[in-house]
């Protein structure tokens, strides 16, 4: 499963409806969401009892634990190693059909609700033009959605324990819930519909030039139409079946489909690793984990669509999308609107215009299971799990001691090549990267902050203090009191301020030269450093961090997207252009203190989210940290033409991807190593030379080659642990702490435990017209009232027979824990006799993770 840069996740609790019968009394209860569902899927509340115990008191830095070995170990084999103790913790969240037998093992577990399955489309005309792409007709594509029964694969393979999805946005999330009647309206016009889709597919083949023959099957240039589906067979054993009931589908409409089925190590060089018009694939079960709890989604309709995501990879490369879906998407990644009303229509708009294109079609928002044993104490995301927890790592021990040694089991490792540029970004490998890093908060740039695994808000990690100024107007909240917080009705951009890179001369293009007559910005951020902030942080090869490094991570964001450039990756150009459409700038005020600004038109509705430190953390967003001279031997082999941070430059040119912990690469940028120390190197002279001497350059090779001799890699950072030891072949690896981390171990135990909303309703089994209604709604955290300063929102969502949405809501305030849902009169006349609905939301506000229960009644004369 991908984790996915800037992405957010699956609401908590699943709706526990009840169905009506006869025998039934006039008043009925919905049942509570702490109680299990019938599916034996446990509820949040359930889950979050397993709070792990305080941390001990200690003056140990780095991590808890002295050592962490990891292997790839199949899921259907994680309990038994468990009970056996060939391991103490499987990282991986598994499917929501495996709860029953983690209970009934007795272990412990995380439970998290960020994970999702799609079906990823080949969007690509290909270079054969005898073989026809069913997939880059846009309305093939959309039809899939009504050949997809989610509820059919959500009870079959998950147990019920999973929820449908038809979005980019997470379902029963913030997001949704604030567009939730537009999703309704959405997921009843594309429901499951066999007959409309075989029309449609029908018509749009024909046009293309297909035929149908008496057996049913289309076929083009006298051959079937044969679809390469890639099928995942490993992780946590749901797709396979996934992937089997969607290609029975396809068959069902005429297709001819080879079923090809792939573990993650051996699909990723053919949907991510090859050209899509090569044709070597039609589609794909894809799966993707958030990188952390996200709160504003916005982003993800470029993420998840468009050629300008930061993902830069096919098949996203080669989507010819809708110009308005295009532009919308754009926008609103970029923070193109001036209010919320106007964002909120623009993400209801771009909801409809995401199933008309369907670069890939979601099926499943899953609920996943990470099982550990009694003794270990697990920090874990609501969303993105144990593997997807920025503050995990830190937190991860032995219960009630300090040291020892752990075994962790997950599903997969080395999928891709590890280079923080455009290297692996599966979730497997982003979490021991990791650990091997400073925070991040989630957002790019936000290196330095921690991202808190319980909101998706961000905590000062590394940085003395911040400012944040807003032009006013925009709809932006602060929410923690740790920064200051000013608007502005206009933000200057001052002169001398790096707003582009002209590559030819290794020099950034200031403002002044830029824009000659001034520009302004929507948000702008200073965030000041520690004094002793080159004393006290180290790179793991015993080098201090340097100002350096920091703008050694700008250049690179720069540097590549310029044909000029001797690392130029024409593949990279999308995003960055994306990017620069709302990049105002990037300003080093001060190096001692380290200072810098940053300015931009593009902005994050929580405050917290616009504070970018700009540490030197993968300048794609990808995890992991960047030392200057890692880049510089990287950036040699590239210019050399022998290796490429891209899989798409790497496989144009017949060239290795680079790694920094395996393979081939490894002796290349030994060789660039040595060169490089020999001459002193000093990567951009005419700008980085002004950060960096040539004494310190030689200190830097020199702790980086000893570094290389001791661990034979070159993956390096500031986190709590370092990577010791890397087996790509057996596909395990050692982690060791950092104790030189100037991190406390306990810095971040204040993650302990999410404080979960339960709900329970209340009401007539039985309305009518000719009299208002009241439902009641109780709300609690461990049995106790949840107070009404913690909870942000109560929204109601009444349906009708149909399951249309009849009207949205806000509920009444009563006291802590019971609020009000009044149906008038007036409503209830305008419904259709027979069944309804009523849906409710809670939106508390220490967990980013609404709550969702429902309660079904008859609606009489």
């Amino acid at each position: 499963m991908r984790s996915k840069v800037l992405y957010a996740t699956l609401g908590l609790l699943m709706i526990a409806s009840m169905i009506l019968s006869a025998c039934q009394p006039a008043t009925q209860t919905a049942a509570p969401t702490e109680e299990p569902a019938m599916t034996e899927a446990p509820s949040a509340t359930e889950a979050a009892t397993e709070a792990p115990t305080q941390a001990p008191k200690t003056d140990r830095h780095g991590g808890w634990l002295d050592e962490i070995d990891v292997s790839v170990i199949a899921g259907d084999s994680a309990i038994s190693q468990l009970k056996a103790g060939d391991i103490d913790l499987y990282s991986y969240g598994l499917a929501s059909d495996v709860y029953p037998a983690i209970k009934e093992a007795g272990l412990k577990y995380s439970q998290s609700y960020g994970g999702s399955y799609s079906i990823m489309f080949n969007p690509a005309a290909f270079d054969d033009t005898t073989v026809l792409n069913p997939f880059s007709n846009r309305k093939i594509r959309e039809a899939v959605n009504w050949l997809v029964d989610r509820n059919y694969v959500n009870q079959e393979i998950y147990a019920g324990g999973s929820l449908p999805k038809f979005f980019a946005i997470t379902t029963q999330l913030v997001e949704y819930t604030n567009l939730i009647d537009t999703a309704r309206a959405l997921e009843a016009k594309y429901a499951y519909n066999m007959e409309k889709a075989k029309q449609v597919i029908a018509d749009e083949m024909t046009g293309m030039g297909a035929t149908q023959g008496a057996d049913g099957k289309w076929q083009y240039n006298g051959k079937p139409v044969n679809l390469i589906f890639l099928i995942r067979s490993d992780g946590d054993g749901t797709r396979k079946p996934m992937g089997d009931y969607v290609a029975n589908q396809l068959e069902a409409v005429g297709f001819t489909v080879e079923r090809a089925y792939k573990t993650s190590s051996e699909a990723a060089p053919i949907w991510r690793g090859s050209k899509a018009s090569e044709g070597l694939w039609n589609l794909y079960t894809a799966g993707w984990l958030p990188s952390g709890l996200t709160r504003d989604e916005r982003s993800q309709i470029q993420q998840m669509y468009l050629n300008s995501s930061v993902q830069a990879v096919d098949p996203f490369i080669s989507n010819v999308s809708d110009p308005e879906f295009q532009k919308l998407g754009d926008d609103l990644a970029q923070g193109t609107f001036s209010s919320k009303e106007e964002r909120d229509q623009m993400m209801a708009r771009a909801l409809e215009l995401s199933l008309e294109d369907s670069l890939q079609v979601f099926v499943i928002e899953q609920v996943q299971y990470s099982p550990y044993n009694n003794n270990v104490q697990v920090t874990y995301d609501l969303a993105a799990g144990v593997e997807g927890a920025y503050a995990g790592p830190y937190n991860l021990r032995f219960d009630g001691q300090e040291g020892g040694t752990m075994k962790v089991g997950t599903v997969d490792l080395f999928t891709e090549p590890w280079n923080t540029i455009s290297g692996s970004n599966w979730v497997w490998d982003s979490n021991i990267m990791r650990a091997t890093s400073t925070g991040v908060a989630n957002v790019v740039g936000s290196g330095g902050l921690m991202g808190d695994p319980y909101t998706g808000l961000a905590w000062p990690q590394r940085i003395e203090s911040a400012e944040l100024t807003v032009k006013t107007g925009l709809p932006v909240t602060k929410n923690l009191d740790w920064f200051t917080m000013k608007t502005a009705d206009s933000i200057e951009v001052p002169g001398d301020t790096w707003v582009d890179w002209d590559a030819k001369t290794q020099k950034f293009i200031t403002a002044a030269e830029k824009y000659p007559d001034g520009t302004t910005a929507n948000v702008k951020s200073v965030v000041t450093f520690p004094a002793d902030l080159y004393t006290t942080v180290k790179w793991h090869d015993g080098s201090p961090i340097s100002a350096a490094d920091f703008v050694m991570a700008i250049i690179e964001t720069f540097d590549r997207a310029k044909p000029e450039s001797v690392i130029y990756d024409e593949s990279y150009v999308p995003s960055f252009e994306a990017f620069l459409a709302s990049f105002k700038g990037y300003r080093v005020v001060s190096t001692d203190p380290l200072v810098i600004e940053s300015y931009s038109d593009a902005y994050n509705a929580d405050a917290e989210l616009n504070i970018l430190p700009l540490w030197p953390s993968s300048p794609t967003g990808l995890s992991g940290e960047n030392s200057w001279q890692v880049f510089a031997i990287s950036n040699l082999a590239e210019e050399n033409g022998e290796l490429a941070y891209t899989s798409d430059k790497a496989d144009t040119n017949q060239i290795e991807q680079t790694s920094w912990v395996g393979g081939p690469s490894l002796e290349i940028l030994a060789k660039y190593l040595d060169q490089a120390e020999s001459e002193t190197y000093i990567p951009f002279e005419p700008t980085l030379g002004q950060y960096l001497t040539k004494e310190e350059a030689a200190q830097r090779y020199a702790s980086l080659k000893k570094w290389y001799e001791a661990h034979g890699h070159f993956w390096i950072g500031t986190g709590p642990y370092y990577l010791d030891k890397v087996y790509t072949t057996e596909k395990s690896l050692v982690l060791k702490q950092f104790a030189d981390s100037s991190d406390p171990s306990d810095e971040w135990a204040v993650f302990s435990e999410p404080k979960l909303a339960s709900i329970q309703l209340d009401g007539p089994a039985q309305v009518s017209g000719s009299a208002e209604s009241i439902f009641d709604v109780m709300v609690t955290f461990k049995d106790q009232p949840y107070a009404q300063a913690d909870i942000k929102q109560v929204k109601y969502i009444l349906y009708d027979a149909s399951g249309a949405v009849v009207k949205v809501g806000e509920a009444s305030f009563v006291s802590d824990g019971q609020y009000q849902v009044t149906l008038d009169a007036a409503t209830l006349a305008q419904m259709p006799t027979g069944s309804a609905r009523l849906e409710v939301a809670v939106v508390p506000i220490p967990v980013a993770i609404p709550a969702f229960t429902s309660i079904d009644f008859v609606v009489v004369p």
